[in-house]
C-alpha cells in the first residue's frame, strides 16, 4: 500500500504524534462528522483509554483533545491561540466550534481517562460523544491513534489498512524484496521509485516544495533546541542539555583536544536538540513519530555538516529513500510504541535514517536495505517506559543513540556488496513478533522499567 512522504513526515507539535496529534487530529475529524449530521448536538463528552489514559497527562493528551474539539490542527497549531481557547473553555465549560455553535463541554466532568482495559482495536483509543440538550448520547465514534500522528475509526481499522483505494502508482512495493527487485528491473534508486510514486499523486514541484519544507522545519527545530535553556515542563525537572553540549564542541574546535570520537556528540547533540524541543511542546516533524523525531534529523545535519561532499540539494533524494523504509516498517509492523514498543519508534527512525544516508553516500538499493535492516535489526525489543509518561527520560538521548547507530548502520552496509543474512523483511517481521509478545507495561504505560525504577517526582 501507498504511503506518501508526507503521511511519514508530517509537521506537528510535541510531545507526541500518537498522544498529541492523534488525538487532536481526531477531535477535529469528530466535529467534521457532527457537521454532516441532521440533528443538533448540544454538548461533547470524551473518554481516554489504553495507554492514551495511562500516559495521557505527561504526552498532554488532555489538552490536545480538548483543542481538537475546539478545531484546532497540529500543522496549524498557534500556541497562543490554543492557551486562550483553553482559557475560554476552562472557564465557560463550553466549546465554540465553527458550524456548531457553543457545544457544552466541562473539562474537569467530561474528559474522562479510563484506567480500565484497552478498547479492542488498538492500545491508544478514545470515544468521542455528542449529547442532546438532557445529557443523553445522540452520536459516538470511537478513534484510534495507531502511530506517527495516524487515526483510524474503529471501522476504518476492521477495514484493514487505512481503509481507503490503493493508490495507483507505477512502483506498488509493500516488501522490501519486492523493491529492490523492482530496483534491479527499472535500473532505479529507492529515491527514484519513490518520486515516481509520490509524483503519480502530486505535480513535481509541490513534492521539491513539500520536501524543502519538511527539512526547513526540521533544521529550525534543531536551530531552536540548540539555543534554548532552561528546565523542560512535566515535573521531572530534566534540564535542556543541547545548548551546553554546543557550547562545549564549539569551544573545542580547532585546539586539539578533542578525541576523534567528539563526531559521536555532534550527533546526538543534533538529536537531542530536536527532542528537547519536542519535549518542550515544539514544532517537530514526525519521523516517524514525535517521540522519534530527533534521529532523521540529526544524521542529515551530521552528513551536511560534517561529510564532505554533502549538499542540500540532496536533502530530498535522503527524505524520499527514508520514507520509503518507514512505510515499509508502518505497513508490515508499526511505528508505535504503544503497539510494539520504541523498537518501533526510534528503531524505524534509525532504520530511515540509515538508508538515507547510505543512499546520499551513494550506496546501491541492496546496500540502502542492508544499511536499513543493520539499523533496525539492533533496536530489536526496545521497550517503551517513559518515566512520569513525559517524552523525555529515556527518549531525548535515545534519539541520540538512534542517529550514532544509524551513521554505523550505514557506513558497514557501504562497507560491503548489499548481499547479507537476515532480510529487511524478516527484521522487519521480528519487530511485529516482539511487539506482539511484549508484556504490555513496556508499550507505552509507564508501568514498568525505568518508568516504575527511577523516583518521578
Amino acid at each position: 500500500m501507498f504511503l506518501s512522504v508526507f503521511e511519514i513526515f508530517k509537521i506537528g507539535i510535541g510531545p507526541s504524534s500518537s498522544h498529541t496529534m492523534g488525538p487532536m487530529v481526531a477531535g477535529r475529524r469528530f466535529l467534521d462528522r457532527l457537521r454532516g449530521l441532521p440533528f443538533h448536538a448540544h454538548g461533547l463528552r470524551a473518554s481516554l483509554h489504553g495507554s492514551l489514559a495511562f500516559t495521557g497527562v505527561g504526552h498532554a493528551t488532555d489538552r490536545a483533545t480538548i483543542l481538537g474539539l475546539a478545531g484546532f490542527a497540529p500543522d496549524s497549531y498557534d500556541h497562543a491561540l490554543a492557551e486562550a481557547a483553553l482559557d475560554d473553555i476552562r472557564t465557560h465549560r463550553r466549546i465554540r466550534a465553527e458550524g456548531l455553535g457553543d457545544l457544552a463541554f466541562d473539562p474537569a466532568r467530561d474528559l474522562i481517562f479510563d484506567y480500565g482495559p484497552p478498547l479492542p482495536g488498538h492500545a491508544n483509543g478514545m470515544v468521542l460523544r455528542a449529547t442532546d440538550a438532557q445529557g443523553d448520547v445522540i452520536f459516538q465514534e470511537t478513534y484510534y491513534s495507531v502511530g506517527g500522528g495516524f487515526v483510524l475509526t474503529a471501522d476504518e481499522l476492521a477495514q484493514g489498512a487505512e481503509a481507503r483505494p490503493a493508490a495507483r502508482v507505477p512502483y506498488p512495493f509493500e516488501t522490501a524484496a519486492q523493491m529492490l527487485q523492482m530496483a534491479r528491473e527499472s535500473g532505479l534508486s529507492i529515491a527514484a521509485m519513490k518520486r515516481a510514486n509520490e509524483c503519480a499523486t502530486r505535480p513535481p514541484a509541490d513534492l521539491d516544495a513539500g520536501l524543502a519544507r519538511l527539512w526547513q522545519v526540521m533544521a529550525a527545530c534543531i536551530d531552536r533546541g540548540i539555543a534554548a535553556e532552561g528546565i523542560l515542563p512535566g515535573g521531572l525537572k530534566v534540564r535542556r542539555r543541547a545548548h551546553g553540549i554546543h557550547q562545549a564542541l564549539l569551544a573545542e574546535r580547532g585546539r586539539n583536544l578533542a578525541p576523534p570520537h567528539v563526531i559521536n556528540d555532534w550527533m546526538s547533540l543534533y538529536a537531542m536538540a530536536v527532542n528537547e524541543e519536542n519535549a518542550a511542546g515544539g514544532q517537530v516533524v514526525t519521523a516517524p513519530t514525535n517521540g522519534a523525531s530527533g534521529v532523521v534529523p540529526a544524521v542529515i545535519r551530521y552528513w551536511l555538516d560534517h561529510v564532505p561532499g554533502a549538499s542540500q540539494d540532496r536533502v530530498g533524494e535522503f527524505l524520499l529513500t527514508a520514507a520509503a523504509i518507514g512505510g515499509l516498517c508502518k505497513h508490515n509492523a508499526s511505528i508505535s510504541g504503544a503497539e510494539c514498543g520504541c523498537q518501533a519508534e526510534v528503531g524505524s527512525a534509525a532504520a530511515m535514517a540509515a538508508a538515507g544516508l547510505c543512499a546520499v553516500l551513494g550506496g546501491s538499493p541492496a546496500q540502502v536495505e542492508n544499511a536499513a535492516e543493520i539499523a533496525l535489526e539492533h533496536h530489536l525489543g526496545m521497550t517503551c517506559d517513559p518515566v512520569k509518561g513525559l517524552v523525555q527520560v529515556p527518549c531525548i538521548e535515545r534519539n541520540g543513540l538512534g542517529a550514532i547507530k544509524a551513521v554505523s548502520a550505514a557506513s558497514l552496509a557501504l562497507r560491503g556488496d548489499g548481499q547479507h543474512l537476515v532480510s529487511l523483511d524478516a527484521c522487519i517481521e521480528t519487530m511485529r513478533q516482539t511487539g506482539r509478545d511484549m508484556n504490555e507495561k513496556y508499550k507505552e504505560t509507564s508501568l514498568g522499567g525505568l518508568a516504575v525504577n527511577v523516583p518521578n517526582c
